[in-house]
């Protein structure tokens, strides 16, 4: 099998979807896009980011061509980025709208990345082997029990523990079977009341499974997971000092949407950072949602700040371009609120989920790093 994506490896100091890579605030660019394809989806997990939108049909989607148009307008794209739903659910999905995108995107030198909870047939997976670069997987859960409360718990029916042990073999086999062919895999974790005290396992099974990168974000009560507890600052903290204390430190450790900076008035909190920023092939990534990234819905062409729910869209792919899409976020009363960047630590500050949940009072734009 002959790989399209680009020959350049994704490591550490090689992160496309990172928005400060090439770019200097508050000159923010483009450079990444996600394409929301599929709102069906297999499973209900309680912390689905879009559970709410989930359905069980979709509706026709806008042209393939359309959504090519306007990505060749986006001059300063990187990466794009496939989401639902569980966008491998429709065969005909992935034959008549992710293959186009994904060939499209190799011609054109993107990286890639797809979020799939892995428990389908690897037949499916298979079609897309040539031309994706980061298959993103969650794990949450370090045995079948967890995992049947976890991704059942808003389904609505009843499912045995046998079929839930067989998909909670299939993740790993199938995340096996991807990088053995040479995908990227990536496993994320959330930090939340299930996981933040068994990190060490899940980190043990994550690299079992052939994962390349461990990706961490704190869970935030948003969707489906508004009425999960989120957890403190000081939950938060240990868990990570727990993590780096135990983790194997060959395998990349990406953290995001951490609520924790180098301006904080708290020790503890510089402490981390500190921590964080020493540790070998550990990064933290600014958030990409509202900074260089944009969702298009492919059956409205509404286009979105990813996790922004309380956001209108900001317009829609029939009549308007990415980059003016764009240009209406960075100008945005909302977004004006958060929008402060401190070269001296590369840090983007909080997205509104984290200022909202943990800093409602606070304005990041008067603050200085002190680390």
């Amino acid at each position: 099998m002959i790989r399209m994506v680009p020959t350049t490896p994704l490591t550490p100091r090689h992160d496309p979807w990172e928005p400060l890579f090439n770019a200097t605030p508050p000159a923010y660019k483009l450079t990444s896009v996600e394409l929301t394809v599929t709102n069906l989806c297999n499973l209900r997990c309680e912390h689905c980011a879009v559970g709410d939108t989930l359905r069980f049909k979709d509706d026709p989607a806008l042209p393939v061509d359309l959504i090519l148009r306007r990505l060749d307008e986006a001059e300063d794209l990187l990466t794009l980025s496939i989401t639902g739903g569980e966008p491998m659910y429709s065969e005909r999905t992935v034959r008549e709208v992710i293959l186009p995108i994904l060939r499209y995107a190799a011609d054109r030198g993107l990286r890639t990345q797809i979020n799939s909870n892995m428990t389908l047939p690897f037949s499916r997976y298979e079609q897309i082997l040539p031309y994706i670069d980061v298959m993103h997987i969650s794990w949450n859960w370090s045995t079948p029990e967890e995992f049947l409360a976890i991704v059942y718990a808003k389904s609505g029916r009843t499912v045995s523990l046998k079929q839930a042990e067989q998909q909670f073999a299939l993740i790993g086999e199938n995340a096996r079977k991807l990088a053995e062919a040479g995908v990227f895999v990536s496993a994320e974790t959330m930090l939340n009341t299930r996981t933040w005290k068994k990190m060490d396992i899940l980190h043990k099974q994550i690299q079992e499974m052939g994962c390349r990168r461990h990706e961490v974000h704190p869970m935030y009560a948003s969707d489906f997971a508004r009425d999960l507890q989120v957890l403190t600052l000081d939950e938060l903290r240990s868990a990570i000092h727990s993590l780096l204390d135990v983790r194997n430190e060959e395998v990349w450790m990406l953290f995001g949407t951490l609520p924790f900076f180098a301006c904080s008035p708290v020790e503890a909190d510089r402490e981390l950072i500190r921590r964080l920023r020493e540790a070998k092939n550990v990064t933290v990534r600014n958030d990409p949602d509202g900074r260089n990234r944009l969702n298009v819905n492919i059956f409205t062409g509404d286009v979105i700040v990813t996790d922004f729910g309380d956001v209108e869209p900001l317009g829609n792919i029939q009549t308007d371009r990415l980059q003016t899409m764009f240009q209406r976020w960075q100008e945005h009363p909302l977004n004006q609120t958060i929008n402060c960047h401190c070269p001296a630590v590369n840090c983007a500050g909080p997205n509104l989920l984290v200022a909202n949940t943990y800093y409602p009072d606070t304005n990041f734009k008067q603050r200085k790093a002190l680390v």
